[in-house]
């Protein structure tokens, strides 16, 4: 990809300050791809660096997480998204990412 190793460090790391957060725990996958569209709309511009709750699919049984595999379609098809990574265990760990936007 186009992003230097220091910043993929970096967010790895939780080093950048997260300026805006969503959590799709437990919607339809319709919904929240509509509510993650519209956050990350909104998010342009002004946040470098938002978390993303996309929950660790516990409760989709053998089907697995599916929100969390659809987040990672959908961040890595979305223009304004340069990086993303799974968060730390304190923001959440596999059930959440952080993502890097283009400024």
């Amino acid at each position: 990809g186009g992003v230097r190793d220091p910043v993929m460090r970096r967010l790895r790391r939780g080093l950048y300050p997260i300026d805006g957060e969503l959590d799709l725990h437990g919607l339809t996958q319709m919904a929240a791809r509509d509510r993650l569209a519209d956050f990350l709309a909104r998010s342009r511009g002004h946040s470098r660096c938002v978390r993303i709750i996309h929950g660790k699919g516990y409760r989709s049984g053998a089907r697995g997480p599916v929100l969390k595999t659809a987040v990672n379609l959908w961040l890595r098809r979305h223009m304004d998204v340069m990086a993303f990574v799974s968060a730390r265990a304190i923001d959440g760990g596999a059930g959440a990412v952080y993502v890097l936007l283009r400024p």
